[in-house]
């Protein structure tokens, strides 16, 4: 109740932030007479439908976890067994997210009819329920992930374990979706994404830099933008970057293309997303850990195979700090200073996307 307070008090909400989750634990450690889930006593005394329709009153919502499983992660009841009955507690409280994790789901053919009938189920009570898969993330280990059927099903879905508040665990997850760009890339979109976990931003294991290219890349790879953190003593830095309205238009983009990494050298990644309006956005990395902010001359020919920016360009530097670069030529070298384990993050836009007077006045500057 707290953090939703907050949501709306310190500027989230307004941001585009708009659910309020919880993970694991909230359960009794079983379910009551009649079957159902019921939720634990001493934490949530109020019940569940209580404390969303306080979320709601908020202009929020809210979202729960469940597992496909017989037990959660954590020990509690699971939802084999009880697809049917579980959606239908979920909607009678007013849920309106459904994290459903997969531990303890017996055999992978179990597993992927779990995360089938739970969606169904989640449908046919007739309210709408953004349901977050980790089907991919179980199976990987057995098969090859289906993202055809998956998309099918899920709204967005895990590819790799749990985030940790260390740079290691974003290195590793920023990794892992590069070297499996060619594979989960072709099916993020309109309704269904890849989620690369939450963001640890505000809390204490990233650095500043580090933060910055968290927030970066899970702009450019269209993540959900789902934050593990206490706002209610979150740093202004963090605040100010987590609410950074550019950097959000660029992961809400309405095209709604998942971006991806073009190369990497020297220590150095590029990374690229196709956006609306012909635009396009540029991230270059420093995945050095040690020494001074090195050079980097971007060359903006290799954006988007030098589409954006055929017949001109105005670039935007949106981080580290908002920096206006102006009209650029199709050849243009953009020389760039990246911190160790830092992100530059920039936009690129068409001079044709521009009315005649904003180019004269960019052109200008």
């Amino acid at each position: 109740m707290q953090m939703a307070d907050v949501m709306v008090a310190e500027g989230w909400k307004e941001a585009g932030y708009e659910f309020v989750c919880i993970d694991d634990c909230w359960l009794d450690s079983t379910r009551g007479k009649d079957g159902r889930l019921r939720p634990h006593p001493l934490r949530f005394p109020r019940g569940i439908r209580k404390l969303a329709d306080y979320v709601h009153s908020k202009g929020l919502k809210l979202g729960i976890y469940q597992d496909v499983g017989n037990l959660t992660c954590a020990g509690f009841p699971g939802s084999l067994g009880h697809y049917e009955e579980d959606a239908q507690t979920f909607a009678d409280w007013g849920i309106d997210l459904l994290k459903f994790d997969g531990c303890n789901f017996g055999t992978v053919e179990l597993l992927a009819e779990g995360y089938k009938n739970m969606s169904r189920a989640l449908n046919n009570t007739g309210k709408h329920i953004v349901y977050s898969c980790e089907w991919p993330l179980y199976e990987k280990d057995f098969q090859k992930p289906n993202y055809t059927e998956i998309r099918k099903y899920c709204n967005h879905w895990r590819n790799y374990g749990d985030v940790y508040d260390s740079w290691s665990s974003i290195k590793s997850i920023i990794d892992w979706t590069a070297d499996h760009q060619d594979l989960i890339v072709p099916a993020a979109g309109p309704g269904g994404w890849n989620d690369p976990d939450m963001l640890v931003i505000g809390d204490f294991g990233l650095s500043r830099d580090q933060q910055i290219t968290q927030m970066a890349l899970w702009a450019i790879m269209a993540a959900p933008l789902l934050m593990s953190n206490d706002l209610r003593m979150i740093d202004a830095q963090s605040k100010a970057l987590l609410q950074n309205r550019e950097v959000i238009a660029i992961n809400q983009d309405p095209l709604g293309f998942q971006g991806q990494r073009l190369y990497k050298m020297d220590e150095f990644e590029l990374w690229e997303r196709p956006l609306s309006n012909a635009s396009f956005a540029a991230a270059v990395v420093n995945r050095r850990e040690i020494g001074s902010p090195r050079a980097f001359r971007l060359q903006l020919f290799f954006i988007g195979g030098g589409s954006p920016c055929k017949k001109g360009c105005i670039v935007t530097q949106i981080l580290p700090f908002r920096n206006h670069l102006g009209w650029q030529k199709p050849d243009s070298v953009i020389p760039l200073s990246v911190n160790p384990t830092g992100t530059v993050l920039l936009k690129l836009l068409p001079s044709s996307k521009l009315s005649h007077n904003v180019l004269e006045y960019s052109s200008i500057l």
